[in-house]
């Protein structure tokens, strides 16, 4: 077995709300590298952590981490809609050797998943059915959120079970760093976003338009420095997440507390928990070295915006 991590941001702006050219040059060129390392890495599967933004999961129940045997990407902010190429044998397997190493993990048959899952496949893999993929939720949203040292022992259990079928396989987190853009929250909704964030009902599609085009303005007036509400991109925190990731030193996540990484880098910094997972995956086959870094704080995105290789020691 052959392994490998990239932790990639995702932001629902990009595209749409861009940042001067000579920055979006330089995240460029990070991202065709990390897309020129995947090609010559060439997985024969693909373990995505990515989040949710209240497209697939819900209050009604809310799992702090689920796997799919099967999925299907609802489309938001343009992003490709239908199923994923899931390997549902890879998925049952993976499935079942977390559960058997002591994590209570969920499983859907049917998981409905969002931009979070699909940018990094479009971005990486051109679509959502070019490689073989376990999608795993990982909450990074609603409240309340567990400890991050969970999620740790999330990703251990999945790398240790990813050992088993003998495959080249790529550890993909999606999300974060710094972010909080403006994602409803449960806790003083009106009766009507109260209920939808609650039961899920979906959006007609004027309803997902004026949502999206609500993103879409908050961008435009944190670029332009207008916003008061957010908490602002913090690239010291960035950093210091992304060294704690390089330094191989996860055991120190497990002091992390849920309080410190909203107040320090907003409440959507939580998609972090993505990275944590991927990078637990890594870990778990023995030490690893970051072998790309790359990170621009990109307010038109509401977001530190990091890409990051990481492979075994040796290897």
């Amino acid at each position: 077995m052959s392994t490998a991590v990239v932790g990639l941001s995702h932001s629902p702006l990009i595209g749409k709300n861009d940042p001067a050219p000579e920055v979006l040059a330089r995240i460029d060129a990070a991202v065709e590298n990390a897309r020129v390392f995947v090609r010559d890495f060439d997985p024969e599967l693909v373990v995505l952590y990515a989040p949710d933004h209240y497209n697939g999961f819900f209050y009604k129940e809310m799992p702090p981490f689920c796997l799919a045997t099967e999925a299907h990407s609802v489309g938001d902010f343009g992003s490709q809609s239908g199923p994923l190429s899931v390997d549902t044998d890879a998925a049952k397997a993976l499935a079942q050797g977390v559960l058997s190493r002591g994590i209570d993990l969920t499983v859907s048959s049917r998981m409905i998943v969002d931009h979070g899952f699909v940018q990094p496949l479009e971005v990486l893999f051109g679509g959502i059915d070019s490689v073989p993929v376990v999608p795993i939720f990982v909450n990074g949203v609603a409240t309340p959120l567990g400890p991050p040292s969970r999620i740790r022992a999330l990703g251990t259990a999945v790398g240790e079970a990813a050992a088993l079928l003998h495959k080249r396989v790529l550890f993909l987190g999606s999300g974060g760093l710094s972010h909080d853009p403006p994602v409803p929250v449960l806790d003083g909704a009106p009766p009507r976003v109260a209920d939808a964030l609650i039961e899920g009902h979906p959006p007609t599609p004027e309803q997902r338009a004026k949502g999206e085009e609500r993103v879409l303005q908050a961008g435009r007036d944190y670029a332009a420095g207008v916003a008061t509400t957010m908490i602002p991109i913090n690239p010291g925190w960035d950093n210091l997440v992304l060294d704690t990731f390089e330094n191989g030193a996860l055991a120190r996540i497990d002091d992390w507390t849920v309080e410190w990484m909203g107040a320090e880098g907003g409440g959507s910094s939580h998609e972090v928990r993505t990275w944590i997972a991927a990078y637990a995956s890594l870990a778990a086959a023995g030490p690893y070295e970051m072998t790309s870094r790359f990170y621009e704080p990109v307010p038109e995105w509401i977001a530190g915006f990091s890409v990051t290789i990481a492979t075994p020691k040796g290897k």
